[in-house]
This record gives structure tokens, C-alpha cells and sequence, in this order.
């Protein structure tokens, strides 16, 4: 209506049709139109007053048109409750048609649900901290980069800590979120501050929350230990809320537009020694956006001053892993096997994992410690977790039975050797059987037993329990038992020679 007014001045004035449309005011056919209006309501005299701007909107506003019914007018209300239930545009359309026997299309009800969010007015509060009052932490993704051993990309992840005072960030390239690693980066970025701010926001990524939650959210053991060593406290943002740390967001973005591109990296460490670089002399003196102040200066004037001091010594970054004790005694951590005492078999145990050490807890009580191990499918055990019964399989070797077989004769030694001299089984179990023989029976029957079964060319297990059995240790041995073998036949069969006629 001001361009109306505008142009009716000018009339009065006494500018012609083309001097307005020369004045980018209004088209030739649209000015003599309203200079048509404006003549009949006595606008262009002069001395009479101006329209106001109600008058010329009865004027020249268009009129309103009567609105078609849309085909969702029926369903309104029910759609108005679905969309604030959360329940998606598509499902809402298919259960329309499904249900309802709805017959218009999709975007009828998708421009009925946007008319539905632009009644949802979304506000926000700015958050304000005080120096050393705060950090937000967070990871974004870090460039590729080749393995020097496999020469394959590798994928990278960058970790930023920003104080939510100064701005001023500490940045890591890592090349995983690992729980080893995350604590890693807050010992190094609490290093790099030579301090420590009250609090962390942080993001509910595994290494740090167990279990989401917008009230009582469960916090990993490791970083809740290393929390009391540092002393400060953990702040998870609410579930799928990332606004609630805003200015790590930001500041993980700005490392990925600024720093990542159009940069060559042969290492993590030589992309480390560029990246802390950069956050020294760029991003540290950099304008920013919000302060209008460089963040370094910010912090090295005011908030290194009021940060926690570190503590005089650093926190051990140990890893807490539950892990189920299997039948065979041992628990399985980053692919490595420790073993525990038997009887926990079947039951979760906590595993403490340092740098050079693994602890194992039932509750709070220490039942094993072994050396870290670190190549996928190596085994710590001790022998001593085993039960008894395989701890004397174990010790029972064929060295073992060897030596105690010496100690009980020559002929119970000439019968393991022949044992064990089996090029099909392997028969372990039998000497070790053969051994204990000597608990129930004594050494010396034993020994005459092994003696009988050997005369008898029977050097078996099941042949020595046989004869202990039924006490035949002490009968005599027949003389064919102890002849050669061409002396044992008697010469009984009609065509049958001697053996010695047979090598001549």
C-alpha cells in the first residue's frame, strides 16, 4: 500500500504514466489503472487529503478467494495427533489409505504437516560459562591416511576439546574411539592446558556412557576413574541433542574445513605434529566469530589461571571390561585369553587392563594377574586355575611317565616305551593309567605284572590291570613264553616246516 501511496503522490505532482514506469515504480497498464481509481475517489486533486493505507487496501487488494476443501479436512485431527505422537509422513499417509480409505496423495498430507510445524515455535536458551567453568569434548572424522606397512588407507578420527570460555581447543588425530584412546586424549589434552576445567560435556558415545539416559545416565568404570583422579565432573548431553554442546561442534567442524583439505599426511604422528601446529599459530589466533577475541590470548590472560591444577601424579588409564569366565578357564579381552581360578567358571568377572598389566576381580577380590598381552589369539595361562584332576593331566607327561616308569623297573619302562611307540594312537592315557596301577597294587607287583606282559607279548595297559586283577603277577611264566619264536611251535600240522627250513 506505501508503493500505492508513492505512486498517487507522484499523479499529483503531475508525472505522466511513463515517468513512473522510468521510475521503476509501477508498469505503464498498472499505473493508468490506478490513476483511473484514483480520479474516481478525487485522489488527484492536490489539495485533498491522501488515502490511508486501509483505504487503498479496499481499493486495490486482491480479494480473497474461497479456499478449496482439501482431501484431508476429514482426518485433521486425527493426523494433528499422530504428528505430535512422532510418527513419520509415510506412515501416516499408509495408514490414511489403509484404514481410512484415503484417496488423495502423499504431499496433500505432507503440505498439511508442514503447515503443522510451522505452528511449533522452537526456542532456545544461550548458554553461558565461566573461565574454567567447562570443556566439550567430542570426535568428528579425520582424513585417510596410508599405512606405511600395509600401504591401505587408513581411517582416522579427530578429538576435540574446546573450553567453552575461551574457545581455545586442544585437537588429536586418532585412529579409532576405543575406550584406551579416549582416555589417552583427555590425559594429553589435560597436559596440553597444563590444567583441568570443573566439567566435560560430552557426547553418549560407548568409551564413556554404558547405558543412555536423560536422568541418570550409567557412566563407564574406566572414565569415571579417571574422572575422580583428574577430579572433574561428567556432563552427557540429553540423547540425540547436540546443541547442548554447540561450541565443540563448531569446533570440530572448523578443524575439518580449515585444517583436513588440501593437507598430505604420511602418518598419524607427522599429522599430529601438523594439527597441534596449526591449533598453536591459526585457530589459536584466529578472530573468533562470538568472543571477537582470539582465543589464545583468552586463555593464556584469564582461564589457564583457574583451571584445576593437575595432580601431582597422573592417574593409571586403566580399562574395565565384564567378561564371562568359559569352561576352559579362561575369559577372552581384545582377543587375548587370560585365565582365572576354576571355580568362577561360567561367572562375570571384571578385568582391569593397564599398559603392561591385566587384573582379574570376582567382585573386589584379586583372583588372577597376568602379563597385557596385544597379538590377537595369544594365551596366558597358569596351571594352577586349572582344576585338579587337569593339573595332573597336565603334569603327567611322557616325560613323566617315562621317569616314573624308570623308577619302578625295567620292564614297567620296556612297557611304556612300547606304548608310546604306537605310530597310530597316541596313548598318553594309557602310560598315565599304567602309572597310577601303582597306588593300588604297589611297585614291586607292578613290576612283575609288566614283567608277565611282556613275556606274553602283551605290552598293554588293559593286559597289567588284567593280571593284577586276578593276582597272576607271581605265577610262573611258562617256558614258551620266554623261548624264540622258531622253538615255540611244536610241529603239530601235517605240512608244516620249521621256520628255520624256511629262511635257509
Amino acid at each position: 500500500m506505501y508503493q500505492y501511496q508513492h505512486v498517487i503522490h507522484r499523479m499529483r505532482l503531475g508525472d505522466s504514466d511513463r515517468q513512473i514506469q522510468k521510475a521503476g515504480l509501477m508498469g505503464r497498464t498498472k499505473a493508468s489503472a490506478v490513476r483511473e481509481k484514483a480520479r474516481e475517489n478525487g485522489w488527484l486533486d492536490p489539495l485533498s487529503s491522501m488515502p490511508d493505507e486501509a483505504v487503498l487496501e479496499d481499493t486495490f487488494g486482491s480479494k480473497p478467494q474461497a479456499p478449496t476443501p482439501s482431501k484431508i479436512e476429514p482426518y485433521k485431527d486425527q493426523v494433528a495427533q499422530w504428528f505430535d505422537e512422532g510418527i513419520q509422513g509415510t506412515t501416516i499417509y499408509d495408514a490414511l489409505v489403509r484404514d481410512h480409505g484415503f484417496a488423495g496423495s502423499y504431499s496433500c498430507v505432507r503440505r498439511f504437516l508442514k503447515t503443522l510445524k510451522a505452528t511449533q515455535i522452537k526456542t532456545s536458551i544461550k548458554l553461558t560459562f565461566k573461565p574454567g567453568d567447562s570443556a566439550q569434548v567430542d570426535f568428528g572424522k579425520g582424513p585417510n591416511i596410508t599405512d606405511s606397512h600395509t600401504s591401505k588407507p587408513q581411517k582416522t578420527w579427530i578429538f576435540v576439546m574446546t573450553l567453552a570460555w575461551s574457545r581455545h581447543m586442544y585437537a588429536e588425530i586418532v585412529p579409532n574411539q576405543t575406550v584406551e584412546t579416549w582416555l589417552g586424549c583427555h590425559r594429553r589434552a589435560f597436559e596440553f592446558f597444563n590444567g583441568v576445567p570443573a566439567s566435560l560435556r560430552i557426547d553418549n558415545l560407548k568409551s564413556a556412557i554404558t547405558r543412555a539416559c536423560f536422568y541418570e545416565p550409567e557412566v563407564q568404570r574406566a572414565y569415571e576413574n579417571l574422572a575422580l583422579g583428574y577430579g572433574f565432573k561428567i556432563d552427557p548431553c540429553p540423547v540425540a541433542d547436540p546443541k547442548k554442546k554447540g561450541r565443540v561442534e563448531s569446533g570440530v567442524k572448523y578443524v575439518k574445513n580449515a585444517f583436513v583439505p588440501l593437507r598430505k599426511f604420511r602418518s598419524i604422528a607427522e599429522g599430529n605434529r601438523q594439527l597441534t601446529q596449526w591449533v598453536m599459530e591459526v585457530a589459536g589466533n584466529r578472530i573468533h566469530g562470538t568472543t571477537h577475541e582470539k582465543p589464545l590470548v583468552r586463555f593464556e590472560q584469564t582461564e589457564r589461571f583457574v583451571l584445576h591444577p593437575l595432580p601431582q601424579i597422573p592417574p593409571e588409564l586403566a580399562v574395565w571390561n565384564q567378561c564371562k569366565l568359559h569352561g576352559d578357564c579362561h575369559i577372552c579381552v581384545d582377543k587375548c585369553y587370560y585365565s582365572a581360578p576354576y571355580i568362577y567358571a561360567n561367572q562375570t568377572l571384571w578385568v582391569k587392563s593397564l599398559e603392561k598389566t591385566v587384573y582379574i576381580f570376582n567382585g573386589h577380590e584379586l583372583v588372577a594377574t597376568h602379563p597385557r598381552l596385544f597379538t590377537p589369539g595369544k594365551k596366558s595361562t597358569n596351571n594352577d586355575h586349572y582344576p585338579p584332576e587337569a593339573q595332573a593331566y597336565l603334569m603327567r607327561d611322557p616325560q613323566w611317565c617315562l621317569a616314573q616308569a624308570e623308577k619302578i623297573g625295567p620292564y614297567c619302562r620296556e612297557v611304556v616305551d612300547e606304548l608310546f611307540a604306537d605310530r597310530v594312537l597316541e596313548k598318553l592315557r594309557a602310560a598315565q593309567g599304567l602309572i597310577s596301577l601303582k597306588k593300588k597294587y604297589g611297585a614291586k607287583s607292578l613290576e612283575l605284572a609288566c614283567r608277565r606282559a611282556v613275556a606274553y607279548l602283551s605290552p598293554k595297559y588293559q593286559t597289567v590291570k588284567s593280571i593284577l586283577k586276578q593276582g597272576l603277577e607271581h605265577e610262573p611264566i611258562e617256558r614258551q613264553a620266554q623261548l624264540p619264536l622258531d622253538e615255540v611251535y611244536t610241529g603239530q600240522g601235517k605240512y608244516t616246516r620249521p621256520p628255520t627250513d624256511m629262511f635257509q
